[in-house]
């Protein structure tokens, strides 16, 4: 069955604020706890720990006269914990992600409740004793909630995210129908050409829009005193200002996604590596703000609900220096060259337009030799240039049912 996640705003009063901020500090110190654990015994033993051998220690734990407070915490959150650092090592080693840190005070604190999550009116209720909690339900939650993770923000703010299994399957992908290819930029966010023709979208900048007001506010964390609570007072008006600039970076990139996801069925882009690229100091602000990872996720799991299709081409495909008419690659082609003209065919080219138009011309290829089909409106198939790609694969399955309880460090 299909799973949806709904992402709501929670307004707990300060009795369920000291609450959830035991059950914040509780979560934060077992996994410090378990993770020193798990490299410890490594270390001594050269053998991991399984996900039941880490449990057993919280009984222990809670009879300790030093760590007796963890019995106050919700038994299920701390199993929970247990669980998604299981997760974390299973996703070190398939590569996914780095190994797992030790978690901060001061960064965005998350407890999970894997069970018994019930929405009544227009507030959720949890088990224990944190009870009914005000939310802002924007939309209706349907299916069986299997798990709610509680977040607060750096800020201050709470959140809560529904994820519920819907009845019902999931659409099969097609390919029969529009194909756009996406090439994603600085100057211009995005360049889409759809066949017919090609639509260029701004980049909005949002850090430059706030760098002014951020300024004033670092600076008036920089002059207080370490500790202090003024100091805290500040450090939660620079997080609120990075905050809103992140509301805004994934709002519009919501709404572009939504547009694109809309308009055609089959969507191509380059398999671009981000953390590679913001390795140039010159480009690295210009490239972390513009978001360029969130936006090809968001079309990802948009296409995939609606029986679409995400094609991602490699990230050595020379999409710029390709002449979209005649196919001839040039040399090389420096980053402040905007226009060119085809040495071959005389083509005059705007260097986003022709990547465009290249870009989808190699989805379509690759939908042609990976039989699934062509998309609807055909298209020239060019010749294989540069490195294999690929279809877009299905993110990591979340069910706990599919995490091993083995843990190995290393």
């Amino acid at each position: 069955m299909p799973h949806q996640a709904v992402k709501v705003r929670l307004y707990p009063t300060i009795e369920q604020e000291e609450i959830l901020l035991q059950h914040f500090g509780c979560a934060r110190w077992w996994w410090n706890y378990a993770l020193r654990l798990c490299i410890d015994t490594y270390l001594a033993t050269g053998k991991g720990l399984t996900r039941v051998a880490l449990n057993q220690y919280l009984p222990k734990l809670k009879k300790e006269q030093e760590t007796q407070w963890l019995s106050e915490c919700y038994s299920q959150v701390l199993q929970a914990t247990t669980l998604n650092l299981v997760t974390a090592y299973k996703n070190f080693f398939e590569g996914r992600a780095k190994y797992p840190r030790f978690k901060c005070k001061k960064n965005r604190q998350s407890i999970q409740y894997p069970q018994k999550v019930q929405v009544v009116d227009d507030c959720l209720k949890f088990p224990g004793r944190v009870g009914l909690i005000k939310a802002k339900l924007h939309r209706p939650i349907q299916g069986i909630i299997k798990t709610v993770t509680i977040s607060m923000t750096p800020c201050g703010r709470y959140f809560a995210s529904v994820l519920s299994e819907i009845e019902g399957d999931k659409p099969s992908p097609s390919t029969e129908g529009k194909t756009a290819g996406i090439d994603l930029g600085l100057k211009d966010f995005a360049i889409v050409h759809d066949g017919v023709k090609t639509s260029k979208y701004d980049h909005p900048k949002h850090l430059a829009k706030h760098e002014r007001n951020l300024a004033r506010k670092q600076a008036k964390l920089a002059r207080k005193v370490k500790g202090s609570i003024s100091r805290n007072k500040a450090r939660k008006l620079v997080a609120r200002v990075y905050e809103r600039v992140s509301n805004v970076r994934q709002d519009y990139l919501h709404k572009l996604s939504r547009k694109l996801v809309d308009d055609n069925q089959v969507i191509v882009v380059e398999n671009l590596h981000v953390l590679g690229m913001v390795g140039n100091h010159k480009l690295a602000k210009a490239i972390s703000d513009v978001g360029w990872g969130m936006f090809v996720n968001f079309l990802h799991y948009k296409l995939d609900k609606e029986g679409k299709v995400l094609v991602e081409i490699d990230r050595w495909f020379p999409s710029s220096k390709l002449c979209s008419k005649c196919h001839y690659q040039v040399d090389s082609m420096p980053l402040d060259v905007r226009q060119w003209t085809c040495p071959s065919c005389g083509t005059h080219h705007d260097r986003d337009g022709n990547a465009a138009i290249n870009i989808r011309a190699e989805g379509i290829r690759i939908l042609s030799v990976s039989g699934t089909g062509t998309a609807a409106d055909g298209g020239d198939f060019r010749p294989m240039r540069g490195r294999k790609s690929k279809l877009r694969h299905s993110p990591v399955k979340s069910e706990a049912r599919d995490v091993p309880d083995r843990v190995i460090t290393g």
